[in-house]
């Protein structure tokens, strides 16, 4: 899966954020790009005008990358290379996986750098001496 994954930079800035606010989870159910919930509370990640608009901390701000390869639910191996590689670069990553492609969610500032170190992953490991 790491020698067929495109990693995708997507345009906007995201934000993690958590509520227990019924009114404010009915606003932004439609609208949240991915929601968890926790014992705490629902955990949304929420494009800036909708973390704006709700009030939510907006002191991280987030890029997201699109591992633009199917990876199967039971694959093995994908976000561990893509977490380790980031991770031996300093840079912090939040990984979901949804049905079809990984997110990776990166710091806005190391996103550039992000994409950089993901495309030499998958040039090391689609490289026939790999």
């Amino acid at each position: 899966m790491l020698a067929g994954m495109k990693p995708t930079l997507k345009d906007g800035r995201y934000f993690f954020c958590t509520t227990n606010n019924k009114t404010v989870l009915t606003a932004l159910s439609g609208r949240s790009l991915a929601l968890f919930r926790e014992d705490e509370g629902v955990a949304l990640v929420l494009a800036e005008d909708d973390a704006t608009l709700h009030g939510f901390d907006l002191s991280v701000p987030m890029s997201r990358i699109v591992l633009e390869v199917f990876s199967a639910l039971d694959g093995v191996g994908l976000t561990a290379g893509v977490a380790t590689a980031l991770a031996d670069e300093g840079i912090p990553c939040n990984m979901i996986a949804a049905y079809h492609h990984d997110n990776v969610f990166v710091p806005e500032p190391m996103a550039g750098r992000a994409v950089e170190v993901l495309k030499d992953v998958q040039r090391r490991a689609s490289s026939p001496h790999h």
